[in-house]
C-alpha cells in the first residue's frame, strides 16, 4: 500500500526537535484527560528502561482511501485502516521517515494523526462535540505545512493540547486540506488560541484563511469542509 513505501529522504528536522520540547514530561494522561493509567504508567517504564524517551501521548496514524461515488458513512468507516502507533521520540521517526510523502499519495485520500483511543470520526465521543481548524494549501507545498504540524502535535506544542484530538492531511485533486480536530466546538477562547498556535507552529503566511467548523455542522451538511462558520 502506497502509505509504507520508504521515503525517498529523511526529513530535515531531527529527534532532538521533539525530545528538546518542554512539554513532553513525565505527566501522562488518557485520551480522556484523567489520571494516568496503569498501562500507560507500565509502558513509560518500559521505555524508560530501554532508554528510549516517552511522549505525552500515544498516538495512531490512521489511512483512508476513499471509494469514488461512495459518501455513506458506513463506507468511510470501512474505508479506515489503522497503519501504525508510536509512544517515544524514536518509535515517532521510525514511523513517520518510512511515510510515503504525501505528494505520491492518490487522491482523494487522507492520511489522520490522532491520541490513542480517539478514531478519526465525527461520532467517537472524544469529537463528537467539537470541531476543527481547516487550512488549504496547493499540492506543491503541503507537505512541508503537514510535518510541522504534525511535529507540533506529536510534541504537545498547541495550546490547549489536552483539547486537541489529531489532525488530517485530506488528499484532494486540486488542493491539499489540513485540518486540526478539537474536544469543545463551544469553547471559544480554547477554539481561538488553538487557531493561533497553529499559525505559530506551521508559520503560516498571512495570506492564507483558516475556516473552521463544528463536527455537528459537518453531521448536518454530510460535508468536512463546505458551509465553514468561522474565519480567522
Amino acid at each position: 500500500m502506497e502509505i509504507t513505501e520508504k521515503r525517498e529522504g529523511e526529513s530535515n528536522n531531527s529527534s532532538k526537535d521533539l525530545n528538546n520540547n518542554d512539554n513532553i514530561n513525565n505527566d501522562l494522561t488518557d485520551s480522556d484527560g484523567n489520571n494516568t493509567s496503569k498501562e500507560a504508567e507500565e509502558r513509560r517504564a518500559r521505555d524508560l528502561k530501554a532508554g528510549l524517551h516517552p511522549l505525552k501521548h500515544k498516538f495512531v496514524f490512521w489511512y483512508t482511501r476513499r471509494t469514488p461515488g461512495v459518501r455513506t458513512q458506513t463506507a468511510y468507516e470501512d474505508n479506515i485502516k489503522k497503519i501504525v502507533d508510536f509512544s517515544t521520540v524514536e518509535g515517532f521517526w521510525v514511523c513517520y521517515c518510512h511515510l510515503a510523502r504525501p505528494s505520491t499519495l492518490p487522491s482523494p485520500t487522507d492520511l489522520h494523526l490522532f491520541k490513542e483511543g480517539i478514531r478519526p470520526l465525527w461520532e467517537d465521543s472524544a469529537n463528537c462535540n467539537g470541531g476543527k481548524w481547516i487550512i488549504r494549501f496547493k499540492k506543491v507545498v503541503s507537505g512541508r505545512f503537514w510535518e510541522d504540524l504534525v511535529l507540533a502535535l506529536v510534541g504537545d506544542q498547541l495550546d490547549y493540547g489536552d483539547n486537541v484530538c489529531g489532525a488530517v492531511l485530506s488528499i484532494r485533486f486540486n488542493e491539499d486540506i489540513l485540518s486540526v480536530w478539537n474536544r469543545n466546538a463551544s469553547d471559544h477562547q480554547a477554539v481561538m488560541a488553538l487557531r493561533d498556535s497553529i499559525k505559530r507552529h506551521v508559520k503560516l503566511p498571512h495570506s492564507y484563511v483558516m475556516e473552521y467548523k463544528p463536527h455537528d455542522a459537518s453531521l448536518r451538511d454530510n460535508s468536512s469542509y463546505r458551509n465553514t462558520w468561522l474565519r480567522g
